[in-house]
């Protein structure tokens, strides 16, 4: 699997840089929405290429993965910002005001993203028995439907509750479903190469007949398919 490492690699990273641009706000023409809608998408049409060809017990080591790496991150992130500054660095505040990780983002980040990528793997991976691994588009698309909507739920309404007002939190809900969503969809043709390239290099298209999809069943030997 000479792809797999290169795949997770630029999911988890992806995965990354989307939760340090979530502490902006942006809001450009109907849509409000967090500044990690405009790239977290990408993690999805990755999720997606990793459970359609590798199937759903190495997509769930990738979770995972990703899952470790935000963790991680965070913390740095927060135990760099309580360090002593310098008396000749000023600026503490803004690395505070961007970097600086409050357990609720934290908490709403790692849970959006986790439930809504083993969603997102779930449904694809039982849609591709379903349709005997025809019509990719639907289970590219539907996975995700069901996956973003509970990604972006989980995360705004645990992040923003209380902090902005509730008619604007609906909004913003809607807007990064819509906006992630439509990015799937305009996305699907580019998705559709991805997968028929790793399909072909890699000799391997996986269908999880007899798999266990229980998200907490984590072995690496899932990796070698052993």
């Amino acid at each position: 699997m000479r792809l797999f490492p290169i795949i997770m690699a630029l999911f988890v990273t992806v995965l990354l840089v989307s939760n340090t641009v979530a502490v902006k706000i942006t809001h450009i023409g109907p849509f409000y929405f967090d500044g990690a809608t405009i790239l977290f998408p990408i993690a999805y049409i990755f999720g997606d290429i990793l459970t359609e060809v590798y199937g759903y017990k190495r997509s769930r080591i990738v979770v995972w993965t990703g899952f470790a790496a935000c963790a991680i991150m965070s913390f740095v992130y927060w135990l760099v910002g309580i360090l002593p500054s310098a008396d000749d660095w000023s600026g503490q505040s803004a690395y505070m005001s961007i970097l600086g990780q409050t357990p609720r983002i934290v908490a709403a980040s790692l849970a959006a993203y986790w439930c809504g990528e083993f969603v997102n793997a779930f449904i694809l991976a039982k849609m591709k028995i379903a349709t005997g691994g025809r019509h990719l588009w639907s289970r590219t698309i539907g996975s995700t439907l069901a996956g973003q909507g509970v990604d972006t739920v989980i995360f705004v309404l645990i992040a923003f509750t209380g902090v902005i007002p509730g008619n604007l939190l609906l909004y913003m809900i809607l807007s990064n479903y819509v906006f992630k969503t439509a990015f799937e969809v305009l996305a699907t043709p580019l998705t559709y190469a991805a997968v028929g390239y790793v399909k072909k290099t890699e000799s391997i298209d996986t269908f999880d007949r007899d798999t266990n999809f229980n998200p907490f069943r984590v072995s690496f030997r899932d990796i070698s398919g052993t």
